[in-house]
């Protein structure tokens, strides 16, 4: 016979959401071991939030390092019997509207019967003193709604859906819910951020859809096809996606293979023949990524073949009188090469300016600034994330936006969300997008449809960088597409020769070691060979180290950037111990809050995921958790001062960001780049990345590792390719 434990959850100190193995803390029922005591339970379960009631079958255990504990076979939650077990279940944030005070408002005039009165006539509460009718209202809703998710949780939790996605699920589908996912649980990872393609797939197979049933086929293609554009991809060549969807779905490809027909006659993919080199291939899209890349070449054509041009009184310009009297630090302080970038900005209606660090792409951006605001012409500046608007506008002094904001991107809006577009272009003379390598193809459409023929357009990046996180390759593309004329500044200037930062960067660019004598006063390399050593050397390095010797602050000044999430000196891992060294929560005395299953606490940095253009926030950007409001089931992040509110059931657009990818830094600066090379990494170690995260530091480059993991990044000069056919239809 199993050993029983009855009690409520106190806290929950661990739970892994891909295994649901959970390590939790319980108060037990006090008759049942004679004293107050917590107990630590341990085992795999549903996810459980602190103020549940559970009854725990297993057996008692003892570990050599934390004593006694419960390990639980099955679990069973159960409703809180006594007032105060009831008090606690109420007041634990599980239902909306409730807090701890108005909990003990309740059970103090309903007693026992609490949960009874809740369940039969849930708008009695607005007999509790203190409780007014709009409260009360909220209450009854939230309380209804709780009772209706507890049952589709109970059918998804035989699915492995986590409670955080069960109460998704439910406000997506509503009563329906059980209907839907039972008819169709495809539509899952359609319709829900945060369910996939095996989640559902998963779900479909327990209810008994056959392996090679048509929906499950269609659902497989359309997975393959959103992880090539997860991976930059803007399509799949036609054998590519059935060899990819077939592994994906365990079948073999002439079932795939017979239903790609039927899915382009539904207007479910598009299939279209373009060049592959000397070649040809059968390219197959999604929609949406076709007619952004057939429409993207459309109007670049369109603008570069226009005859009229905003800026066409400066073709007769005495150029070298305008840009010395215009040119940032004075007379004589341009290059040729940044002469000639500049004049072909204010010429050519598409142009590109590209280079690495300290070769003065900010010093020719400030120089095209002043001519046209010595000439009387108007101009606006954007880059795709908040952090690199922000220093564009401090490099230039003039105010600069997000790609989004400029466009007026609105919910309601028409046109893909966006306020300006081909009906209604911007009104300007010219456009300047900044960390143009950052621009995916979706997002460069959109700017397009907003740029008039004759406006000009100045793409300014470093193509040496990594690629967009989204679909696309669009800077390289454009410029090997010849629909303007490319500046490629390769002179590092005098006053930034002194950093070795820059130094490195270009050394790394050229496929040379970087300096790794330590000698140098902001790029320092710190060698461990063991994974393990090297993590505890890393969150030494950025708890300690640095601050000491630095002034830095560990949260606000230190980026750690990793190559891969997995592994001891992965992303998650690292957060993971980031977080409890860098923002622990002594003593209990910090808020904090289980969901979506990541342990989240006043104080913690975060980062945004996707795109939320409700909130006005977007993938990549940084904030801060500020507090938990546990009666609305809120939780507030800052983000660069702003207060953003998130629904708990939002939480998963949020991940902890102590450590983050290389790729999510993208457009980004931080005072001080800490980042992990090991050998373990040797399939993300490539020349781009590396290069990429060194030109993310201002002042300080931490490198943590071996210098073989240095030596294999710099030689590794392979880019992966991107399935893209954008230079191809600008040429025509």
């Amino acid at each position: 016979m199993p050993d029983v434990l009855r009690g409520s959850v106190e806290r929950v100190t661990y739970y892994n959401a891909e295994t649901n193995y959970c390590v939790l803390r319980l108060q037990p029922e006090q008759l049942q071991l004679g004293r107050d005591q917590l107990v630590t339970v341990v085992g795999n379960m549903p996810e459980v939030q602190p103020g549940e009631s559970v009854r725990l079958e297993g057996e008692w255990t003892s570990h050599p390092k934390f004593g006694r504990q419960f390990r639980a076979e099955t679990v069973t939650q159960v409703r809180p019997a006594s007032a105060e077990a009831i008090k606690r279940y109420l007041g634990s944030g599980m239902i909306k509207g409730v807090g701890p005070v108005t909990a003990k408002r309740i059970v103090d005039h309903f007693g026992a019967e609490t949960l009874d009165i809740l369940d039969r006539t849930p708008r009695r509460v607005l007999e509790v003193p203190g409780v007014g009718q709009h409260r009360a209202r909220m209450i009854g809703d939230a309380w209804v709604e709780q009772q209706q998710i507890k049952e589709v949780m109970l059918f998804l939790q035989g699915h492995g859906i986590t409670t955080g996605l069960a109460v998704k699920i439910y406000k997506t589908y509503g009563d329906q819910a059980i209907a839907i996912v039972s008819r169709d649980p495809y539509r899952l990872a359609k319709d829900i951020f945060g369910i996939g393609f095996r989640t559902a797939d998963r779900i479909a197979q327990d209810l008994g859809l056959p392996a090679d049933a048509p929906a499950r086929i269609a659902a497989g293609i359309a997975f393959a096809l959103s992880e090539a554009t997860d991976n930059g991809h803007v399509f799949l060549p036609r054998d590519t996606l059935i060899e990819d969807a077939a592994a994906i779905l365990g079948l073999d490809p002439a079932p795939v293979e017979a239903l790609l027909g039927q899915q382009q006659a539904h207007g479910e993919i598009v299939i279209e023949v373009v060049p592959d080199g000397l070649e040809q291939v059968e390219a197959v899209y999604l929609p949406p990524l076709y007619y952004s890349e057939k429409g993207a070449a459309a109007r670049v054509r369109q603008m570069t073949g226009a005859a009229s041009s905003r800026l066409a009184d400066l073709h007769a310009a005495d150029w070298e009188r305008l840009l010395d009297a215009s040119a940032a630090g004075g007379p004589g302080m341009l290059t040729e090469q940044q002469r000639q970038a500049v004049r072909a900005a204010l010429t050519n209606k598409i142009s590109i300016l590209t280079g690495g660090p300290g070769t003065g792409k900010t010093t020719t951006l400030r120089t095209l600034i002043g001519v046209l605001e010595r000439t009387r012409h108007r101009f606006m500046l954007a880059s795709p994330t908040g952090r690199a608007a922000k220093r564009l506008s401090e490099a230039t002094g003039h105010p600069a936006r997000t790609i989004h904001r400029m466009l007026g991107f609105s919910p309601s809006a028409e046109g893909f969300g966006f306020t300006y577009n081909e009906e209604n272009p911007l009104d300007t003379d010219m456009v300047v997008v900044d960390e143009a390598s950052m621009l995916d193809l979706h997002l460069f459409y959109n700017l397009l449809k907003a740029i008039s023929p004759d406006t000009h357009l100045l793409l300014v990046g470093d193509v040496d960088q990594l690629p967009s996180v989204g679909a696309g390759d669009v800077l390289n593309d454009m410029i090997h597409s010849a629909a303007g004329p490319v500046t490629r500044l390769d002179t590092i200037f005098r006053q930034a020769e002194t950093s070795q930062i820059i130094r490195n960067a270009h050394r790394i660019n050229k496929g040379e070691s970087p300096d790794t004598s330590n000698q140098g006063g902001d790029f320092f390399v710190f060698v461990e060979e063991d994974p393990g050593a090297a993590a505890e050397l890393l969150v030494n390095v950025v708890q300690e180290r640095i601050p000491g010797k630095f002034g830095l602050d560990p949260i606000g000044d230190i980026q750690v950037l990793a190559p891969m999430y997995r592994g001891p000196i992965g992303v998650s891992a690292l957060n993971e111990v980031l977080q409890e060294r860098l923002n622990p929560n002594a003593r209990g005395r910090k808020a904090e809050r289980r969901l979506m299953g990541a342990l989240f606490r006043v104080g913690d940095k975060v980062i945004q995921t996707r795109n939320n253009y409700e909130k006005d926030v977007f993938n990549g950007d940084i904030g801060q958790v500020y507090s938990f409001d546990m009666t609305e089931q809120v939780m507030t992040v800052m983000m660069d001062g702003r207060p953003v509110q998130y629904d708990w059931s939002e939480a998963d657009e949020l991940t902890h960001a102590y450590c983050i990818s290389v790729h999510r830094a993208q457009g980004s600066e931080y005072p001080c780049v800490v980042m992990p090379v090991a050998t373990q990494h040797y399939m993300m170690l490539q020349r781009n990345l590396l290069y990429t995260a060194v030109t993310r530091a201002r002042q300080l480059v931490v490198l943590v590792g071996t210098r073989k993991a240095i030596a294999i990044a710099v030689r590794n000069d392979a880019v992966a390719r991107r399935w893209t056919a954008l230079d191809w239809r600008i040429r025509g």
